[in-house]
C-alpha cells in the first residue's frame, strides 16, 4: 500500500478506528479539518464526548487541566462519560472528593492563600518565589479558584519519582502500609538497635570506586566539606544513627519529608566520605517546594555539594525550569549538584520508551472538529500513526513535550491512549493558546496490553516533540504496529548545565530481576575488586544527549548537552529496609557527590570546574569508546580522580567556645568594669597536622579591649585540642545584659586556613528569676497536613538582653486522650508535628520535628537547653510528651544575641495527613542580668 508520505492512507483499517478516538478539541481557531478515515459509530461518540467537553469549555476551565475539567464535569453532569466507557482520568480524588492541585499565580499574594482555604482547601505548600501554592481542594471548586484573575493555572499536583529500581510485578500485590504502621516499624527497629551493637553495612561501591584504598593512601576523609541530599524523605533516619551508620543530619526545618530512600543515599554518601558533615531537604512536596529546597541547602545550610534522585514529570525537556534553574543558581554559587541521569531505559539495551523528533503531519484528519495526527514510521511509503507500548508498561506516567517557550505556547498538541479495540483508554488535551506550558501528561492504566499512543495536533505548526515513559518501553504490537524509539530521554534538572548527571551500573550482584519478561541477563559488579573498563552499565540506565531549544527566559537558544556525564555504582548494600541491595541511578549519584566531597576534602580550593574536569578526565571509559550516550565519560574513581588533583590531608583547625574566670570575683561571667581570663581553645578535627598555629582575638563591642591580641598554638595535631589564655576587660560604662562579642581568627598552615568564629556574651551575671509570658488566646487549630502550619504570638516587654530562656508546652492536666482540652498542645499524631519558635530578630530553632510517632499530646514539656535529653529521641509509648527536653536541633541559647524584648512566634506545622491537634497553652520563660 505505498503513497505519498502525505497521503490519508493508515497502515491498518484498526489504526484508522483508533486515530479517530484520538482527536482533540478547542473549535474556533483550530487548523482545516483534513481527510480521514471511516471511523466505527463507537470510536466517533467517543471522540465527539470528549470533542465537546473540549469546545465548551468556561473561561475559568480553559485555565484548568484537562482532566480536572473531565473529572468535575462527569462529577456534576451524569452524561459526561456515559459515551466513554473505558476513558479514566487519572485524577485521584478522596473519598472527601478533594484533589491536590498546584496553582500557578501571575502573582503570588497572602490574599490567593486565603482564597483557596475560603473553598475548603487545605494548604500543602507555598513558593513565593515561583508563584505557586499546592493545595489540596474540592473538585468542584477548582473552577471558582481558577476564575481568579490572579491565577494562569490549576494543574494536577506536580508529581514525581525517585530513580531507585524496584520489581514492578512484586509491588503490585503489596498493600501500602499506614502511616501508623509506618511509625511502628520504625519504633521497633529502632528498639532494636538500641538493644544490639551491630557491625556496621558498609557500600559495596567504597571498594568498586576504590575509594576506601583511596583514603588509606591520600589520608583523606571528607573532613570540611557538607554533602547534602534530596530525595522522598528520612523515615528512619534515627535508627540509622542508633546503628552507626550514619552521624547527625542537619534538616532543613520541617523538610524531613516521607518515604526512606534519602535515608538510603545518606548511608552512601557517609560511607565513602565517613568525615563529611551531612544534610537533607525532601524533594516530595511539588516542583516549587523541590526548586526551593534546592536553593536552601545551599544558602541556608551551606552544603558544598548536593544529590538528589528526583525528576518531576512536567520538567520540560527543552528549556530549563524552574527546577533546573536552581540548579544553576546554585552551581554558579559555588555549589556541586549531582542528579540521577535516569532508569527509563535506552535505545542500546532495546529498553527504552522514548521516541523524540519533528513533527510529522500523516495528513490524516483526526475527528470531528479538527487535527492531525503524527507520522512514528520514517519510511516516506509506510504511515504509522501509533507507538505501541508492552505488555508490562501499566500504570507509567507518559509525557509529551513540543518545542514552544515555557507559559508561551501557541502551538496545541494532545496525546491519546487506545487500547486494540478502538476505546479511547485516557487522554491529555489541554488548551494552548499562548499562555500555556507545551505539556500533555496521562498516565497508563494497570494493564497496558494491547496500547498505544498517538499525538495528534490539534492547531499550529509543526514542531519538534518528546513523547517519554516513565517506567514503560515501546515494544512491537502483536496486531503488526512496530515500536520506533530514539535516543535522549534524560532530561529536566538533571541535563542542567550546573548538574552533573551520572548514570548506574552495578557495583556488586546482578539486578535479581529481569526488567521485563525475556529480557537478556543483566550486568553484575567487580566487587570486591574495583571497576575496570570490562564493565557493563545497567540496562536500564537512561541515554542522552539532551537537546534543548530555548534560554531559561523563552528565547530562542538551540544546543546539545552530553548528558549523562558520569557514572557510578548501584546494587549496593545500605542498612535501610527496601534499599538492601539499592539498584537504580538514585544509588549511582551519591557515590558519585561521595567521591566529589573527597576532592573537596583534600584540596579545598579547587573550583566546581576543576572537581568536574577531574572527575569527567580520570573516569574508566567503558562500553564505546570516548564519551558515549549511556555512559558519559566513564565511571568515575576515587583513587584516580585524588591523585590527578593532588589530594592531601587538611587540617582544620577551630575555635570552640571559650570559658571565662573573671579575675575579680571568679565567676565565669564578665562584669563592667572588670578584667576576665578568656581560655580560647582550639581543636584540629581535620585529616593533616594543623602547623604553626596561631590565633588572632578581637572584639567589635565598643570599649572592651584583649591583650594579647594574639596567641600562638604551635602545632596542633588531628583531634587534638590547644588553650591558650587572653585578657578582656569591659568598660564600667557597661550595662547589665549587653552584647559582647569576641571574634577569633584562626591560622594554619593549610588550604583551610584562616577559620573564623565568634562568641557572643553579655554583661553581668544571669538572673535566677525569671519572668514568664504566657499565651492567653483561645486554641489555635493546627491545619492538618498544611505546611504554611498554626502560628501564634508570645510579646515580651522589659527584659532586653536575657541571659536565659526556655519554652513550655504547658496543661493543667496531662492525658493522652483525643482531643484532650487540658494539655498545652493536643494532637492525635505528634509524630506529624514540627515546632519552632522563632525571636523578635528573626532567629529560629527547631523544639520538635517528626518525633513522637503514633503518640498523643504535648503537656508539661519544658524546652531546656540543660535538659540531658532531645524531643528527637521520644517513643510513642512515652505519650503523652512530659517532662524537660533539649530543642530537636539549634540550641535556645541561639536566640539570644539580641534583645529579648518584641513578639516572639510558636509555630507549629502538621506536615503529614489525617490527623488533627491544637495549640492551647504555651509560656515562654526569660530571665534578665544582674
Amino acid at each position: 500500500m505505498r503513497r505519498s508520505r502525505r497521503g490519508t492512507t493508515l497502515v491498518t483499517a484498526g489504526t484508522a478506528v483508533l486515530l479517530a478516538a484520538l482527536t482533540a478539541v478547542t473549535p474556533a481557531s483550530a487548523d482545516p479539518v483534513k481527510a480521514s478515515k471511516t471511523i466505527t459509530d463507537r470510536t466517533a461518540t467517543q471522540i465527539a464526548a470528549l470533542q465537546s467537553i473540549k469546545k465548551s469549555l468556561t473561561a475559568a476551565e480553559s485555565k484548568v487541566d484537562s482532566a480536572l475539567v473531565v473529572e468535575a464535569r462527569k462529577r456534576t453532569q451524569m452524561g459526561t462519560m456515559s459515551s466513554l466507557p473505558q476513558v479514566q482520568t487519572g485524577v485521584a480524588v478522596t473519598p472527601q472528593s478533594t484533589t491536590l492541585v498546584d496553582i500557578r499565580a501571575k502573582q503570588y499574594s497572602e490574599d490567593l492563600v486565603n482564597a483557596v482555604r475560603a473553598v475548603g482547601g487545605q494548604i500543602r505548600a507555598v513558593s513565593s518565589e515561583n508563584r505557586t501554592v499546592r493545595a489540596e481542594v474540592p473538585v468542584a471548586r477548582i473552577s471558582e479558584i481558577a476564575a481568579r484573575s490572579d491565577v494562569a493555572r490549576v494543574e494536577p499536583g506536580s508529581d514525581a519519582m525517585t530513580q531507585d529500581v524496584k520489581n514492578k510485578r512484586d509491588n503490585k500485590s503489596k498493600a501500602k502500609p499506614s502511616k501508623e504502621d509506618k511509625a511502628r516499624e520504625i519504633e521497633r527497629r529502632l528498639a532494636e538497635k538500641q538493644m544490639s551493637v551491630q557491625a556496621a553495612k558498609v557500600s559495596e561501591s567504597d571498594k568498586a570506586h576504590a575509594a576506601e584504598a583511596a583514603r588509606g593512601s591520600f589520608h583523606v576523609t571528607g573532613v570540611g566539606v557538607k554533602l547534602c541530599a534530596l530525595s522522598d524523605g528520612i523515615n528512619s533516619v534515627a535508627v540509622s544513627q542508633a546503628a552507626g551508620e550514619l552521624p547527625a543530619v542537619d534538616v532543613l526545618p520541617g523538610q524531613a519529608g516521607s518515604g526512606d530512600e534519602g535515608t538510603a543515599m545518606l548511608e552512601i554518601l557517609h560511607d565513602l566520605a565517613p568525615n563529611a558533615e551531612l544534610g537533607f531537604a525532601t524533594a516530595f512536596n511539588g516542583d516549587a517546594s523541590f526548586a526551593d529546597n534546592i536553593k536552601k541547602l545551599r544558602f541556608d545550610l551551606g552544603c558544598d555539594v548536593i544529590v538528589d534522585d528526583v525528576i518531576y514529570f512536567n520538567e520540560s525537556p527543552f528549556q530549563d525550569g524552574i527546577i533546573a534553574r536552581a540548579v544553576d543558581a546554585v552551581a554558579a554559587d559555588g555549589a556541586l549538584f549531582f542528579s540521577s541521569a535516569g532508569n527509563q531505559g535506552n535505545v542500546a539495551d532495546g529498553t527504552s520508551g522514548h521516541w523524540e523528533g519533528q513533527f510529522v503531519d500523516s495528513g490524516v484528519g483526526v475527528g470531528k472538529f479538527a487535527g492531525t495526527a503524527h507520522d512514528f514510521d520514517p519510511n516516506p511509503n509506510a504511515k504509522q500513526l501509533f507507538d505501541p507500548l508492552s505488555n508490562f508498561s501499566g500504570d507509567t506516567p507518559v509525557t509529551l513535550h513540543w518545542a514552544d517557550p515555557l507559559g508561551q505556547s501557541f502551538n496545541d498538541y494532545d496525546l491519546y491512549l487506545v487500547n486494540a479495540q478502538g476505546n479511547v483508554v485516557t487522554f491529555s488535551q489541554n488548551n494552548q493558546d499562548g499562555a500555556q506550558d507545551p505539556f500533555e501528561r496521562l498516565n497508563t492504566p494497570a494493564s497496558s496490553t494491547g496500547t498505544r499512543l498517538a499525538v495528534v495536533k490539534f492547531r499550529g505548526e509543526d514542531k519538534y516533540i518528546d513523547l517519554s515513559l516513565f517506567g514503560g518501553r515501546f515494544a512491537n504490537s502483536s496486531d503488526g504496529l512496530k515500536k520506533f524509539v530514539t535516543p535522549g530521554m534524560t532530561r529536566g534538572h538533571s541535563a542542567a548545565k550546573g548538574a552533573i548527571s551520572v548514570a548506574a551500573a552495578p557495583a556488586a550482584a546482578a539486578l535479581p530481576f529481569d526488567l521485563e519478561p525475556g529480557d537478556p541477563a543483566n550486568p553484575k559488579g567487580p566487587f570486591p575488586d574495583a571497576f575496570t573498563s570490562a564493565q557493563k552499565p545497567e540496562r536500564f540506565t537512561s541515554d542522552g544527549p539532551r537537546k534543548t531549544f530555548f534560554a531559561p527566559d523563552g528565547t530562542p537558544l538551540a544546543e546539545t548537552r552530553q548528558k549523562p556525564d558520569l557514572t557510578a555504582a548501584d546494587g549496593v548494600t545500605t542498612s535501610v529496609p527496601g534499599f538492601a541491595p539499592f539498584f537504580g541511578t538514585s544509588a549511582a549519584a551519591p557515590n558519585a557527590a561521595a567521591i566529589a566531597g573527597l576532592i573537596l576534602s583534600g584540596n579545598p580550593t579547587l573550583k566546581p570546574v576543576e572537581v568536574r574536569e577531574a572527575l569527567v578526565s580520570t573516569a574508566i571509559d567503558i562500553v564505546e569508546s570516548g564519551v558515549d550516550n549511556r555512559t558519559g565519560a566513564g565511571i568515575v574513581m576515587a583513587d584516580k580522580a585524588l591523585a590527578y588533583t593532588g589530594a592531601s590531608p587538611q587540617a582544620l583547625a577551630r575555635a570552640e567556645r571559650p570559658t571565662i574566670v573573671n579575675d575579680a570575683d571568679g565567676s565565669q561571667y564578665l562584669k563592667p568594669g572588670t578584667t576576665a581570663t578568656v581560655t580560647l581553645p582550639v581543636t584540629n578535627g581535620g585529616d593533616g597536622s594543623a602547623a604553626s598555629t596561631s590565633v588572632v582575638l578581637t572584639s567589635p563591642t565598643a570599649g572592651v579591649t584583649i591583650a594579647p591580641r594574639s596567641k600562638y598554638y604551635g602545632n596542633i595535631d588531628v583531634g587534638q585540642t590547644v588553650s591558650n589564655t587572653f585578657k578582656v576587660t569591659v568598660p564600667a560604662s557597661a550595662a547589665l545584659g549587653s552584647a559582647v562579642k569576641l571574634d577569633a581568627r584562626v591560622t594554619y598552615a593549610g588550604s583551610t586556613s584562616p577559620t573564623a568564629a565568634s562568641f557572643n556574651y553579655r554583661v553581668g551575671e544571669p538572673s535566677r528569676e525569671f519572668k514568664t509570658f504566657a499565651y492567653t488566646g483561645a486554641p489555635v487549630a493546627i491545619p492538618d497536613n498544611d505546611q504554611t502550619g498554626a502560628s501564634i504570638s508570645v510579646p515580651v516587654t522589659g527584659v532586653g538582653g536575657a541571659s536565659n530562656l526556655k519554652f513550655s508546652v504547658d496543661g493543667a492536666t496531662c492525658s493522652a486522650a483525643d482531643g484532650a482540652t487540658t494539655v498545652g498542645i493536643d494532637h492525635t499524631f505528634v509524630g506529624d508535628l514540627v515546632g519552632t519558635l522563632t525571636s523578635p530578630s528573626g532567629k529560629s530553632v527547631t523544639l520538635f520535628s517528626r518525633s513522637g510517632g503514633t503518640g498523643n499530646n504535648i503537656c508539661q514539656a519544658v524546652f531546656d537547653d540543660s535538659a540531658t535529653r532531645s524531643f528527637s529521641s521520644v517513643q510513642p509509648g512515652e505519650a503523652p510528651f512530659t517532662g524537660s527536653w533539649t530543642p530537636a536541633t539549634g540550641t535556645l541559647s541561639s536566640l539570644l544575641t539580641d534583645s529579648a524584648d518584641g513578639n516572639w512566634t510558636f509555630k507549629v506545622q502538621d506536615v503529614v495527613g489525617s490527623d488533627k491537634g491544637s495549640i492551647r497553652s504555651v509560656t515562654l520563660h526569660v530571665a534578665g542580668w544582674i
